[in-house]
């Protein structure tokens, strides 16, 4: 199940982009990170490093 990113949380650091293995992260217009869910392939990667934890499996 891909994730999803609380974009109140989500402080913009950018950490759970260089992690991602799909590059499946980018960031929006606001600086917050955002999924691509057609490509994540749910690995994990980001929840662990997000410092904030504003990522969770959905």
């Amino acid at each position: 199940m891909p994730v999803v990113v609380d974009q109140d949380l989500c402080i913009g650091c950018e950490a759970c982009i260089s992690v991602c293995p799909v590059d499946s992260l980018t960031m929006n217009d606001n600086g917050k990170a955002v999924e691509d869910e057609d490509t994540c392939i749910d690995c994990g990667a980001c929840i662990g490093v997000c410092p904030v934890s504003a990522i969770s499996e959905k």
